[in-house]
């Protein structure tokens, strides 16, 4: 199903608040934890999505934009070790830099 105009420009109204860029990263990890691959692809495209941050995160991870954007469609299969850069990336973006602030976030969400 595609998605409408609107959505995607509500998810990047969205994203404009730190808290809920934060917290959809979260999302798609505990999503990851849980085994729902797809569910956690979903969440991590809508955060790349709404930071327009594909090409940063490609050129950083050293790949084709093309490539990041397949590897977070419903069918990607990414290798833990692009996932986890890729969330170290996102992370780092968001000034994450430990478990513990990880931890802050899903605390302040809840």
């Amino acid at each position: 199903m595609a998605l409408t105009r609107e959505f995607k420009q509500t998810v990047m109204e969205l994203c404009k608040d730190p808290d809920y860029r934060k917290a959809l990263l979260l999302e798609a990890l505990e999503a990851y934890l849980e085994g729902d691959i797809v569910v956690g692809n979903s969440l991590l495209k809508d955060y790349l999505n709404g930071t327009q941050s594909f090409e940063e995160m490609a050129e950083k991870m050293q790949m084709q934009e093309a490539g990041l954007r397949r590897m977070v469609s419903p069918k990607g299969n990414a290798t833990a070790k692009k996932l986890f850069t890729l969330f170290k990336l996102c992370q780092h973006r968001e000034g994450i830099e430990s478990a513990e602030q990880l931890l802050k976030v899903q605390l302040k969400a809840a």
